[in-house]
């Protein structure tokens, strides 16, 4: 296996970056990556300690700065010291503004202002804290996406990453040879999906669990004749209802979240 170091510097939180990083080394699986993050980087003594730390760890630097000044200052420091420096935003920013005929505006961070979007996202975020585990089921109606499914099926950090897409997420478990709650039968205005994963992956994941809490495993939380009966059941529940249920064994959080997202778009395509 191979590694590399990765510095990623930003004039503001960073998150451009860490999407583009982690598609990018998606295709390199063999190689390992040690990254270095540098945020809200917005004058030149920032830049000289930038410059400092790749000179001490030499590394691919990848960066989102819309001063030209400090990104002069960057570009020409890589030059000198010999590693490569790939400008993300600029080549894109200027083609734009050649085909619009204007010139761009060069506020750092200008991205992350908090308006009506930020906002969604923060009553979003409120939203799934406050439904998560099937708290507040007596305003569940309100959810735009309600995930449902057995313990440790990626329903609440699932839930979070849509949180941040601006959408309100609730999740209730599903637990062995119990009723769902009356208000899940009950909720017209969500989206419901249940969540499932293959069960020796979901015995895995339950016994690191426990193993972090000092527990021990002999229980049927972790007996795989019984999370098959567990995972059965909440399938069968999820039939019942008509819910479309999700596999997510081979899944990340965010092709997860991608699915739900596409049919809750496709659903106000077709309201609209």
């Amino acid at each position: 296996m191979t590694s590399m170091v990765i510095h990623k510097v930003s004039d503001a939180t960073g998150e451009t970056l860490d999407v583009v990083v982690r598609a990018c080394m998606a295709q390199f699986p063999d190689t390992e990556v040690v990254e270095k993050r540098w945020t809200m980087v917005r004058s030149a003594q920032m830049v000289d300690e930038i410059v400092a730390g790749i000179r001490e760890m030499p590394g691919f630097v990848i960066f989102t700065l819309v001063d030209d000044d400090l990104t002069e200052k960057l570009v020409m420091a890589c030059k000198a010291l010999k590693v490569p420096c790939i400008d993300l935003l600029n080549p894109v920013l200027g083609q734009l503004g050649n085909y619009l005929g204007t010139e761009r505006d060069a506020r750092p961070g200008v991205q992350h202002v908090m308006d009506a979007d930020y906002f969604t996202k923060i009553d979003a975020l409120h939203f799934v804290l406050s439904h998560d585990d099937g708290q507040s089921l007596q305003d569940l109606d309100e959810a735009d996406v309600i995930l449902v499914g057995v313990s440790r099926t990626m329903k609440t950090p699932t839930c979070i990453y849509l949180a941040n897409r601006g959408i309100k997420a609730a999740n209730v478990p599903i637990a062995p040879d119990m009723d769902p709650p009356e208000e899940l039968l009950q909720a017209k205005r969500p989206l419901v999906f249940g969540l499932t994963k293959d069960a020796k992956r979901l015995v895995q994941v339950r016994c690191q669990r426990l193993k972090m809490q000092g527990h021990g495993d002999d229980t049927d939380y972790v007996d795989l004749e019984a999370v098959k009966y567990e995972l059965h059941q909440a399938k069968k529940i999820c039939d019942q209802n008509g819910w479309p249920v999700i596999d997510v064994t081979e899944k990340s959080v965010e092709e997860t979240a991608a699915t739900i997202l596409n049919a809750y778009r496709d659903r106000l395509d077709a309201s609209a």
